[in-house]
């Protein structure tokens, strides 16, 4: 399956004459996918260590000191792509490898990231544009990192747009006859397929992308149909799933089901096909990957999402519906299965089943139980989330801040349920407390045996700091040490590191020195405290986009983190040593996965 064949011809729709316009013409130029890509970083990021102010005028610095370092702290899932990609220009600029170790690092989703999608699109459009054969030589990693899928969304994005899948949506209810939205249908079509076409004869690059992510999923197809008829159905991969379908969005789009036919059935594999127009032969390659590849390998992977289409309720098994499907599904599982579903969900609650949490986000399970609604399936999963994480170890001797500003919308929800996860890992005293910020900083015990019960407490400190401007995180350290000296802790006794969950955009009540970080007065409390010797290490973890920067790269005792991930707390569990933000940052893409990334131009 070598890069030999570089014909493609489309759908016929785009031959029709009576679809050939001036504006279909006009559509099939080159798209500016990646208008963002080629802002300048310097008017946007600042790559020295220079001060500066939080949004509350609190003393702050700009910068780590360190690009990558800033990429890794400062990327969050609602950076806009044109900070993004400055920020990742900055990075690749210092180092290469590490930067793209780091672009992986957003997407990883099984353990091995922030999952963290948009950050991960935007910055595979930047490599496109500006390292296009790195990207396209570690298309297998990057699946790793992610799924299939996100290959297709790649190339979906750099031919129509980088945010082209944020403007769909429910579309207004049509006054044309149907036989005019008939003609609208193809006309679209023909227009996306026409697009796609002349990408791919003009832009050498994207040429490229286009065959190397051809060739990936036909060799991967190849290998199931070899596991599909030695009877090792076990080893099937997941590329027939994600494989667009013909005549799909994705495929009308990209034309990607034509080329990896071309590539699994060469005109060489077959001696009928040497006697066929080139017409002929893409339509019956077209025909074969679907009838011969793609149906078998599909029925035999028995996916949820195919007996959910065709009503075969009976057919699905719920050991194998991923964690992120049960939880968009179970209301309709239970609608038209509800014996079964009903019966599986007892089985996990009652132990005797596992049910697989790998994908989700902490915050996406307590959804229903921001709500104040009890589910079920959140507590299962909860439950399995802190049973997966607790096997790995326990934090010792650790205490999360939470931020309760209301304002923050989805980022105070991950605050509470990240906060409520170290409270769960945690070892004595120290289990099951929190502190927050707000008025008046206080500590929480949160008791109750459902994920409901448990999350009443960021509802009830959210309500009571919705009108707080900004977080105080010296009051915080304030009231630890005043709890502390008033009931005389032995130094040893003090709480050894503390989670700060938080936009970074810290104030203070009471003025300080002006050139003073509000790290740099922390220390200073606890020298003059007599706690000094034991300064609590702290773990900045960054949930919204800014440049505010409460430390430098190699500063002692101190992590820089962010993103709405649990996968990064791994690194703390059971750990001793000094921490450092760029050790850490070295740690986070130190795994084997890393390894297989390479940087080509």
């Amino acid at each position: 399956m070598s890069l030999q064949n570089k014909t493609l011809l489309g759908p016929p729709g785009i031959y029709d004459p009576s679809f050939i316009s001036s504006s279909l013409s006009a559509n099939c130029t080159l798209t500016d996918a990646v208008r963002y890509c080629n802002i300048k970083q310097e008017d946007v990021i600042h790559t020295e260590p220079v001060k500066g102010h939080t949004s509350f005028k609190c003393p702050t610095y700009l910068s780590t000191g360190n690009p990558c370092l800033d990429f890794f702290f400062h990327v969050v899932p609602d950076t806009p792509a044109n900070m993004v990609v400055a920020r990742l220009a900055a990075a690749w600029a210092q180092d290469p490898l590490t930067a793209l170790k780091l672009v992986c690092n957003l997407r990883g989703i099984r353990g091995t990231g922030k999952s963290d999608r948009e950050g991960f699109y935007a910055s595979a459009i930047w490599l496109h544009e500006n390292h296009p054969k790195t990207l396209a030589l570690n298309l297998p990693s990057f699946a790793e990192f992610g799924y299939l899928k996100d290959l297709l969304e790649i190339l979906y994005r750099i031919l129509n747009g980088p945010d082209c899948w944020l403007k769909s949506g429910p579309q207004c209810r049509s006054t044309d006859s149907e036989e005019d939205q008939d003609t609208r249908r193809k006309r679209k079509r023909a227009e996306d397929a026409c697009r796609a076409l002349s990408r791919y004869n003009a832009d050498d690059q994207y040429q490229f992308l286009h065959d190397r992510i051809a060739e990936f999923f036909a060799e991967l197809l190849a290998a199931d149909m070899e596991h599909l008829e030695s009877g090792k159905v076990k080893r099937l991969g997941l590329a027939a799933k994600w494989c667009p379908s013909l005549d799909s969005s994705f495929d009308r789009a990209t034309l990607l089901c034509e080329s990896i036919a071309r590539k699994m059935f060469p005109r060489h594999s077959d001696p009928v096909y040497a006697a066929l127009s080139d017409k002929h032969y893409a339509y019956r390659v077209r025909a074969r990957l679907r009838k011969e590849v793609l149906v078998p390998l599909r029925k035999a992977l028995n996916l949820p999402e195919v007996n959910m289409t065709f009503g075969r309720w009976e057919s699905i098994d719920y050991s194998r519906v991923s964690s992120l499907a049960m939880k968009r599904y179970k209301d309709v599982f239970l609608n038209y299965d509800v014996v079964r579903a009903s019966e599986f969900l007892d089985n996990v609650g009652a132990g005797g089943v596992k049910i697989s949490v790998g994908a989700l986000l902490p915050h996406e399970i307590l959804q229903n139980a921001y709500k104040g609604e009890e589910d079920e399936l959140a507590d299962v999963q909860w439950k399995a989330l802190v049973d997966d994480l607790a096997k790995q170890g326990k934090f010792k001797s650790c205490i999360a801040i939470c931020t309760n500003r209301t304002i923050l919308g989805k980022a105070a929800e991950v605050s509470a349920a990240l906060g409520l996860l170290i409270s769960e890992l945690s070892e004595k005293p120290w289990k099951g407390r929190v502190i927050t910020f707000g008025l008046k900083q206080k500590w929480y015990k949160i008791d109750g045996s459902s994920v409901k019960d448990k999350i009443q407490f960021a509802r009830d400190f959210g309500l009571e700091g919705c009108d707080v401007p900004g977080p105080n995180i010296v009051a915080v350290f304030d009231e630890i040490l005043r709890v502390a000296t008033e009931g005389k802790l032995p130094a040893e006794k003090m709480v050894k590191r503390v989670f700060i969950f938080s936009d970074m955009q810290f104030k203070r009540d009471q003025p300080g020195p002006d050139e003073i970080t509000d790290y740099e007065m922390i220390c200073q409390k606890f020298e003059e405290s007599g706690y000094g010797s034991v300064m609590p290490e702290i773990v900045f973890w960054n949930l919204s986009s800014s440049n505010s920067t409460p430390v430098l790269g190699k500063q002692k005792g101190v992590a820089l983190l962010s993103g709405y991930s649990k996968n990064l707390l791994k690194l703390f569990l059971e750990m001793d040593g000094e921490i450092i933000p760029e050790i850490i940052m070295a740690a986070a893409i130190s795994g084997d996965e890393y390894q297989n990334l390479k940087v080509f131009d």
